[in-house]
């Protein structure tokens, strides 16, 4: 079995988190091209830079690469086919990982390099647009306010939140959440009026996620369970596992009536690319995910995304900074240009009893009979 070396670059640019290696992008340009000189011209190298590390890594690999015969295109090798399939679905299931760890790398670096960097920990559930305002505030607050994301489910992150391991943590639940429900038991025990303060992110749609013009169907949780369709679920203490079983409920299902209830994904992107490649026919999910990997999208439910905080933590420079930057325009138009999500009440302090109205402090009657306490 050939081990894996990790390297990373510093940069002042701006890009995607991904683990690449120039082997894939060799093989891709090729594919694409239909010709090592193709290749070598999209890639801006030379043909015989590219031949010879075609050669090196065949040589190192034990295994050919790329064919071709006389007038017809280059194609690649079912070895080099499924060393491109390995990468695309490591990164699907790996990206909030890869995301974290590039983060816990900037982090230190951001730290090292400009003492006056605010430096905010944050816990939470993996979301396209948590992603992109760490991107936004390294651009807008000039280099400034450093979100240091890790992803994780909404259960556990508010739970890092509360062990201080972080502190913001964000975590998202269904809309108008009513009292005795999965999501009260769920976020309840973990969440106190005058200790927590939450505060306003995004309003996202969560739905399920189908092949292209979905051949099966698909078009409420009934549907999943009618047909037997195979789904990939998400984890326990992850957010959208929350509101899959709060919905299950709703429709008066159980997890035994969906096949695949059991089998789980690390994120949505993920699940995404179990349904692409055919592993599965449904998953739950956003759209934004569902987008990226080419597949339709039946909206189920509107939720709120939230983040939520320490009343002490408030005062910090970098949570003020950060909630400065969730109220300016340009960052209010990123999220709508999220395909599912919306501002809503982006940086605004909300009350907690009235976002989630799960308390209830009405004093009980005294009993006539009960004895005066002294």
């Amino acid at each position: 079995m050939h081990r894996l070396q990790f390297h990373y670059t510093l940069s002042r640019d701006s890009s995607p988190a991904l683990v690449r290696n120039p082997l894939i992008d060799l093989l891709q340009a090729v594919s694409a091209q239909g010709s090592i000189s193709g290749g070598a011209r999209a890639l801006g190298l030379s043909y015989r830079h590219v031949w010879g590390e075609l050669k090196r890594w065949e040589k190192e690999l034990g295994n050919e690469l790329v064919v071709w015969e006389k007038g017809q295109s280059a194609r690649l090798t079912e070895f080099g086919a499924k060393l491109m399939w390995a990468e695309r679905q490591a990164q699907a299931r790996l990206a909030p990982q890869i995301e974290a760890l590039r983060a816990e790398l900037e982090r230190s670096f951001a730290v090292a390099f400009d003492d006056a960097v605010h430096v905010v920990t944050l816990y939470a559930s993996h979301d396209h647009a948590l992603s992109a305002l760490r991107e936004h505030a390294l651009q807008q607050a000039h280099g400034q306010l450093h979100l240091d994301i890790r992803f994780t489910g909404s259960v556990d992150a508010i739970r890092a939140l509360n062990e201080g391991r972080c502190v913001m943590a964000g975590f998202h639940t269904l809309q108008d959440t009513a009292s005795k429900t999965l999501t009260e038991r769920s976020y309840k025990p973990l969440l106190q009026p005058g200790l927590h303060k939450i505060i306003g992110f995004a309003e996202r749609t969560q739905g399920l996620m189908v092949a292209k013009d979905n051949p099966l169907g698909l078009h409420t949780l009934q549907d999943l369970s009618l047909k037997r369709a195979r789904f990939a679920n998400r984890a326990l203490g992850t957010g959208t596992r929350v509101v899959f079983d709060e919905l299950l409920s709703k429709a008066a299902l159980a997890g035994a009536d969906v096949a695949g209830y059991e089998h789980t994904e690390p994120s949505h992107a993920a699940v995404a690319h179990a349904v692409a490649s055919g592993q599965f026919d449904a998953g739950l999910g956003i759209e934004a995910a569902a987008l990226s990997e080419g597949l339709d999208f039946v909206p189920l439910a509107r939720e709120r995304y939230y983040l939520v905080c320490l009343k002490s933590a408030l005062a910090q420079p970098g949570i003020e900074a950060l909630l400065q930057l969730l109220k300016t325009p340009e960052w209010q138009a990123c999220v709508a240009g999220i395909a599912g999500y919306a501002p809503v009440q982006s940086g605004e302090v909300l009350s907690l009893r009235k976002v989630l109205p799960w308390w209830d402090y009405r004093k009980e009657k005294s009993h006539p009979s009960a004895p005066l306490k002294p």
